[in-house]
């Protein structure tokens, strides 16, 4: 696989350029791995034990060593089918990654998503097929990193505010309704506000996955 069969480099640009040696159809069987391991909900553990056997307040989602081994497990499995190096996939893959976990804290649409990996090096076709699954997934990744941060952190308020789109490149969503969610959290000292854009329907999904969360903090009380 050129490029791909040689020695692993420093996650970046030159990482993802490499994504253009693979097929169309091996490109979409490795964004299909990679969304299933961002789509696996991390477990949620109880905070450690404080000394003298105190109890801690709290959970801590993780992403457990088993989680881990699934993901590594199908990229072995990936790289050994279209006979591709592992080592420099991880590499590639490391970068891929850095994308959607930098779209989420942005809350980047998917034409984003896109430019963003072509001004990468990724080519067209691909940048536009990784915007897509990312305009498919982003909802439901949305959602787990919400709850993610309010299992870990403190919610001291939360804020919202309906408003309506009045232009976007997607023409289906001009004049559709969103929320914008503020949450203020309390991580260690520190107090941080985290803004999320949401459809109706994400908003709802939210609430529900908040239900959710609710009962698992509920169980180790």
């Amino acid at each position: 696989m050129g490029l791909l069969s040689g020695g692993g480099g420093d996650a970046g640009s030159g990482d993802v350029q490499h994504l253009n040696q693979l097929s169309a159809e091996q490109f979409s069987a490795l964004t299909r791995v990679l969304f299933g391991f961002l789509m696996e909900p991390k477990e949620v553990r109880p905070s450690p034990a404080a000394p003298g056997g105190a109890k801690r307040a709290g959970t801590r989602p993780c992403c457990c060593l088993e989680q881990v081994e699934r993901f590594l497990s199908r990229l072995a499995e990936f790289a050994a089918v279209n006979k591709i190096s592992l080592g420099p996939l991880k590499s590639v893959v490391k970068s891929i990654l850095l994308v959607p976990n930098g779209a989420l804290k942005r809350n980047l649409s998917p034409e984003q998503v896109r430019a963003d990996f072509v001004t990468l090096g990724l080519s067209e076709e691909k940048a536009s097929y990784f915007a897509e699954q990312w305009k498919l997934n982003a909802p439901t990744l949305t959602r787990l990193a919400i709850a993610q941060t309010l299992m870990i952190n403190q919610l001291i308020d939360m804020e919202w505010k309906f408003g309506v789109t009045a232009g976007s490149s997607e023409l289906e969503k001009v004049g559709s309704i969103f929320l914008q969610l503020k949450l203020v959290i309390k991580k260690g000292s520190e107090v941080e506000n985290v803004y999320v854009e949401l459809t109706l329907p994400q908003f709802y999904s939210f609430l529900h996955e908040m239900e959710r969360a609710k009962t698992t903090l509920e169980s180790f009380s």
